[in-house]
C-alpha cells in the first residue's frame, strides 16, 4: 500500500463500485472508490446530502479504500422506522458494523458538515475502532444553552408529528430539484451530482429520497459543556479542513474552531478556499486531497516507526 503526499491527477469523476449490506434491519448502501486493499476510509457525507458528494474527492486520494456511506434516510439507504429519529449519534451502530463488515480492525474516519460532527462524535467514544479523523467544514454542533432544553424538545416533538403526515417531496423534473437545490447556495455541477442519487424517477416525475424528519429540529441537543468534553476526548490524530467561505463565516463556528486549539490534543488545521461544499469542485477537492494524503502519510510513517 503505498500513500502519496501530493496528488496529480484530473480525470475526475471516476466510475465507483455500489455496494450494499443490511444492518440492523436497515438496507444500508455506499458508493467506493480505490483498491480493497487499500488504506482504510469511511466517508459520510452532510445533512440532505449522499455517498456522491465524496464523487470528486475521493478518487483523488490514492492508495486509499474510500467507502462512502449514504446515512440512513438519505440517498438510496432506508428510512428509519415511524418510531425513531436522527440525532447525530444515531448512525454510529451501524457505521461500526460497516466496518466490521469491511473485515477493518479501524479505519479513518473522513467527515463532511453532519458527517464530520457523527465521526467526531464516533471517534471520542470508539477510538478503538478510528484510526485517525479528517473532518470537512464541520466539527461539532452549536452548543445549546440548558435553559432551552424544554423548548427544544417541545419544538422536536411537535415538528416531528407534523412532518410524519406530509407526503413525500415531488420534483416534475431532475431540473426542478435542481434549480430548487441551487437556491440554498450549491452550484448547478454540484447539484446535479447530488440528484444521482437524491431522487427516484415516478410515473409523475421524481420522489426526494431522503426521509423528511431529517427536517425535523433535534428533540435534544449538546450543550457547551458536552461539546468541551466530547473534543477533548478525542485521542486520535485529527485534521480540521476549513472552507474560507463554509461554516468559519459564523460566529460560533469561529470560536470552536480556536477553542479546538486547546482541546484536541493532535490537531492539524489547513484551510483551502471555497464555500461549505469545497470538496465537491475540483480544484478545492485537489488541495483538500493533498492535506488528507500528507495527513496519512504522517500516520503511516508514525505506525511503522513505532512498529
Amino acid at each position: 500500500m503505498e500513500i502519496s503526499g501530493t496528488t496529480k491527477r484530473k480525470d475526475l469523476p471516476s466510475a465507483p463500485e455500489h455496494l450494499n449490506w443490511i444492518v440492523d434491519g436497515l438496507n444500508l448502501t455506499a458508493m467506493a472508490w480505490g483498491p480493497t486493499d487499500g488504506f482504510p476510509v469511511i466517508a459520510l457525507h452532510g445533512w440532505l446530502d449522499n455517498a456522491a458528494s465524496f464523487a470528486v474527492l475521493a478518487p483523488l486520494l490514492s492508495g486509499c479504500r474510500v467507502v462512502a456511506i449514504d446515512l440512513t434516510g438519505h440517498g438510496h439507504s432506508d428510512h428509519r422506522s415511524d418510531d425513531a429519529a436522527y440525532l447525530i449519534w444515531d448512525d454510529i451502530p451501524q457505521i461500526l458494523k460497516v466496518i466490521e463488515r469491511q473485515g477493518w480492525k479501524d479505519c479513518t474516519i473522513l467527515g463532511h458538515s453532519r458527517g464530520a460532527m457523527i465521526g467526531t462524535l464516533l471517534a471520542a467514544a470508539m477510538p478503538e475502532h478510528v484510526r485517525a479523523l479528517v473532518t470537512l467544514d464541520g466539527l461539532m454542533p452549536e452548543p445549546h444553552d440548558d435553559g432551552e432544553f424544554v423548548h427544544q424538545l417541545r419544538d422536536g416533538l411537535r415538528y416531528a408529528a407534523r412532518i410524519a403526515t406530509r407526503a413525500q417531496r415531488h420534483f416534475s423534473s431532475v431540473e426542478d430539484y435542481v434549480e430548487r437545490r441551487q437556491r440554498y447556495g450549491v452550484s448547478r455541477e454540484i447539484a446535479a451530482l447530488l440528484a444521482t442519487r437524491a431522487l427516484e424517477e415516478t410515473a409523475d416525475g421524481y420522489r426526494l429520497r431522503n426521509d423528511q424528519r431529517l427536517q425535523s429540529p433535534s428533540a435534544v441537543k449538546l450543550n457547551a459543556q458536552q461539546i468541551e468534553v466530547v473534543l477533548r476526548s478525542l485521542s486520535v490524530p485529527v485534521l480540521n479542513v476549513w472552507a474560507t467561505e463554509g461554516l468559519v463565516k459564523r460566529e460560533w463556528v469561529a470560536d470552536l474552531v480556536d477553542a479546538s486549539e486547546a482541546l484536541i490534543g493532535d490537531l492539524t488545521r489547513a484551510t483551502v478556499e471555497g464555500h461549505h461544499h469545497f470538496h465537491m469542485e475540483r480544484e478545492p477537492a485537489a488541495e483538500i486531497a493533498g492535506h488528507v494524503l500528507d495527513f496519512i502519510a504522517g500516520l503511516e510513517t508514525n505506525r511503522n516507526g513505532a512498529g
